[in-house]
């Protein structure tokens, strides 16, 4: 079993997730507001986990798809908070734990895209 695996079948895997969210929010400027993460267990939604780290300038989020193999994360934020820096730091936590993962896409997205 190599680390990918290992990591989409930890029992914990979604505290374990949530802990790295909420480190990566008290390392930057952003203020926490609130944080809670649900496992799935497959009984009406597909195995995982959704979680959410609320700030004061907006969220961090993470959905685990067990059955795809797929963490996907997103740091948006609003005024000088760079979710860039949350991302780096969530990224560097799930790789220091397991890293036989993966980052396949990272995407940067302006906040307001009609310029207003």
């Amino acid at each position: 079993m190599d680390y990918t695996e290992a990591f989409f079948e930890m029992s914990d895997a979604h505290e374990w997730v949530l802990s790295i969210m909420r480190a990566a929010v008290a390392q930057s400027p952003a203020t926490e507001v609130h944080a809670h993460v649900v496992p799935f267990d497959g009984s009406t939604s597909p195995p995982g986990f959704a979680a959410v780290v609320l700030i004061d300038e907006s969220h961090i989020t993470a959905h685990h798809y067990a059955d795809r193999g797929m963490l996907a994360l997103d740091c948006f934020t609003c005024g000088d908070t760079d979710p860039g820096q949350i991302a780096d730091y969530i990224h560097q936590g799930l790789m220091e734990g397991a890293p036989g993962l993966n980052a396949v896409r990272r995407d940067r997205v302006n906040r307001f895209l009609t310029g207003a």
